[in-house]
């Protein structure tokens, strides 16, 4: 169990992302409530995927989950980045076995210029309230939660090419076809982002991670020319009206991170794809960074997750002997085949490694 501390801001997780001296880094997982959780999965028996997200206490309990078993650092608030979409008219449904699948899909700059959103407060109002009830919740714990958005990109790649999508072909086609089309959406959705990030951070969220999940199917000129423009934007105006930390993750973008390095996020979060240390030189000093354990080791013997690790720890090391603002995580989330004894040794690990 994580320690209780008088103040949230003064918890390892928070400190760490305003790079100030902590005593070890602190340990959260992406995705870490959710399918490998046998205490999860007894709930899905009775509850599908959206009625666990749209009701407010049962959103709250399945994010107490992973704290109260393994005493992670910091916590996440149970939510989904899709139904946003349902601002603009898009809604999603969960399948089982299939996936999310949407209502429709953006296919003509028509479409998307005649777009009409609506209020966040209004769409998504069973989140906003999950993160009072679990803030309040967390007192107890000495816990931060973590609010958090899709990115506007990935969710633009949604809304246009549908889920399932490997390189966001029509997505690309329209931002090179329609340009104003696009830049249209990417500002509405920006939009939409800061609103409901701004929301949970009234709520209570200590802290918010934005997911640009597809930013890595993007060549480095088209996300300098099409998304940096507009994700410097909705961080800045994030910033400019709350505190608190922001992170920005993305998958599979080691030739994205000098771009990366120029937002004016708090921490950037990196998958297992590239050194942790080689992107921290990337990213620069001024940068706390996230990550960045291959997931799929979660799913194997102890001996890969510690050695991978103990790398981890030495690279980090080696630029910052004292660790300051490192915050360890996956490099991605957590795989429905996990082992809890695995994710449980793991987070015993970080707190007692040196």
């Amino acid at each position: 169990m994580a320690s209780i501390v008088a103040d949230i801001k003064d918890s390892l997780f928070l400190k760490a992302c305003r790079r100030e001296p902590t005593a070890r880094p602190p340990i959260w997982l992406m995705r870490q409530a959710g399918r490998y959780m046998a205490s999860y999965r007894q709930l899905r028996e009775r509850y599908e995927l959206l009625e666990l997200v749209k009701n407010p206490e049962l959103a709250c309990e399945v994010t107490l989950q992973p704290i109260e078993q393994f005493g992670f650092d910091a916590a996440i608030i149970f939510a989904d980045i899709l139904p946003l979409l349902s601002c603009i008219g898009i809604d999603v449904q969960f399948a089982k076995g299939s996936g999310p699948i949407l209502s429709r899909n953006l296919s003509s700059e028509q479409e998307v210029l005649d777009i009409k959103p609506r209020p966040v407060e209004e769409c998504l109002a069973f989140t906003i309230k999950a993160v009072d009830i679990t803030a309040r919740a967390l007192k107890s714990h000495g816990v931060p939660l973590i609010g958090f958005s899709g990115a506007p990109f990935t969710l633009a790649s949604y809304a246009i090419d549908g889920t399932g999508h490997d390189h966001a072909v029509k997505t690309k086609a329209m931002m090179h076809a329609s340009p104003k089309a696009f830049d249209h959406l990417m500002r509405v959705l920006c939009d939409l982002i800061g609103d409901y990030l701004l929301a949970q951070v009234k709520a209570g969220a200590h802290a918010l991670q934005i997911f640009d999940s597809w930013a890595g199917v993007l060549s480095w000129q088209d996300y300098g020319k099409f998304v940096l423009p507009h994700q410097k934007a909705l961080i800045k105006r994030v910033k400019e009206n709350t505190s608190v930390p922001v992170i920005y993750f993305g998958t599979q973008t080691s030739g994205l991170l000098d771009l990366l390095s120029t937002l004016e996020c708090d921490v950037i979060g990196v998958d297992w794809r590239i050194p942790i240390q080689a992107a921290w030189k990337q990213l620069g000093a001024s940068k706390a960074i996230q990550g960045n354990l291959d997931p799929a080791l979660l799913s194997g013997p102890w001996t890969g997750i510690e050695a991978s690790s103990r790398l981890i720890f030495e690279q980090v090391k080696s630029l910052n002997a004292e660790m300051k603002g490192f915050v360890f995580n996956l490099g991605h989330g957590i795989l429905p085949s996990a082992k809890e004894d695995n994710v449980k040794k793991l987070v015993e690990w970080v707190k007692a490694t040196p």
